[in-house]
Parts: structure tokens; sequence; C-alpha cells
């Protein structure tokens, strides 16, 4: 069976959504700032029309983006937090776990952060990646309760400092958040950090501990595999 190209009733040709799609998600960019780059390069589209690329292209891409992924993340050493996410005016949780690496495992919004909603998250977690040696987070009384139920208090480790992995982490999603405003729907926070964390493990390397000549390598790899997905 043939498999469908997404991109084939668009207008406007698959570089110029991809590279659209890629901004906005990428970068800490607004949907105008995407819309004046695409400018300067002679691509005359809206705002408006950059939204519904990403709204609609944005998890295809994601999918696209997992399959081709390199390797496995890590089960070494997880690191989970929970960062404090404001939609109009009521408080929610975004739950975001990485690896050893700083690659993002996942992410997920909770309206309460209660040991209910910790199970849940380390749940699919080991559902997802298999239980790992060692699990790391902050001393919020939730988590040890929901690993008590789940027989894993003797991976887990609070240890000060430990977790500044996943803090700087956070750092990505603080400045997205600011560029947008703030989020209207928890199903769009939850949408947007999915696909976020997606392309952030395919771009990002970390460039600290690498050899220039590697890292350049790693890189173009990154950029060929962008290049080729979903043109059919």
């Amino acid at each position: 069976m043939t498999k469908t190209n997404p991109f084939k009733y668009y207008k406007s040709s698959p570089e110029i959504i991809k590279i659209a799609i890629m901004l906005y998600v990428r970068y800490p960019l607004s949907l105008r700032q995407v819309e004046d780059i695409l400018h300067h390069r002679g691509i005359d589209i809206t705002h408006e029309t950059i939204r519904y690329w990403w709204n609609k292209l944005g998890p295809v891409i994601m999918k696209e983006l997992k399959k081709k992924r390199a390797h496995s993340p890590s089960n070494w050493r997880w690191h989970i937090d929970e960062v404090f996410v404001k939609i109009n005016g009521e408080l929610y949780y975004l739950w975001r776990a990485i690896d050893h690496e700083g690659t993002v495992l996942d992410c997920f919004v909770t309206k309460r952060r209660d040991k209910k909603a910790a199970k849940r998250v380390l749940r699919k977690l080991v559902r997802s990646y298999g239980k790992p040696k060692q699990i790391v987070t902050d001393k919020l009384k939730s988590y040890r309760a929901g690993m008590r139920d789940l027989n894993m208090v003797d991976i887990h480790e609070t240890q000060q400092y430990k977790n500044n992995q996943i803090e700087n982490s956070h750092l990505h999603f603080r400045r997205r958040e600011k560029m947008m405003n703030k989020f209207r729907l928890a199903r769009s926070l939850q949408k947007f950090t999915a696909i976020q964390a997606t392309f952030q493990n395919h771009f990002n390397h970390q460039r600290h501990i690498e050899k220039r000549e590697h890292f350049k390598d790693l890189r173009q790899t990154s950029v060929d595999v962008w290049n080729e997905l979903l043109v059919a």
C-alpha cells in the first residue's frame, strides 16, 4: 500500500512548509517573526498559515522523526521534574523526563502533582522505555509514594544538586512559553511540548563533550535526515 504524502494538498512546497515549522518549533520565535524571516527570503506567507501548518503537520513530522531516531534513550539514569504553568489563570503542571544525556523522554500535563499524577507519569515512562537503573527527582513526596506502589523505591535518588540537568533542560520550554505569551489550553501545551521535545532531540547535540569534527558530522546527519523527511 502506497503511503500518502501529507504535503500533497498544500499549495506551498514541502521545503517551505518544513522550514516554517522547524523555525517556529525549534527556536523561540513568534509566528509573526517566522513570517518576517520567510518574507526576507521572498516567501509571502501569513502567520496564520504557519499556525495552521504546525498544528496539522507538526504531529506527523514528530512521528517520522521518532521513527528515524538513531539511538534509543538511555536507561541508566532518568531525571524527572515538574514545572508550574498557568493556563487562563489556572495552575497546571508540566512533568518532563530526560535521560543522563539530555534526551527528552516525554512530557506530561496534569492538573495536580499528587501521588496519582506521579504514579501515572512513572508508569507511562516505564511502559515506553523499560525500567531504568536510577531515577533522580527533587524531594516532592509524590514521587516517593508513586514509586513505592510501583516497587521502584530502591532506584530513587533525591540528592541535592543532582537534578540540575533537568532544571537546565526546562529553559527551552520557558523561553518558548514567554515568546508565546503563555498557553490557552492544556491540550495545546501537551501537543506543543511533545513536538518541541522531538525536534530538540533530533537537532541538539552536546557539542561541549564532542570533538568539533564529530559534532559537525552529527549536525550534518540531522540535517540530511530532516531534508529527506516526508518528501515523496
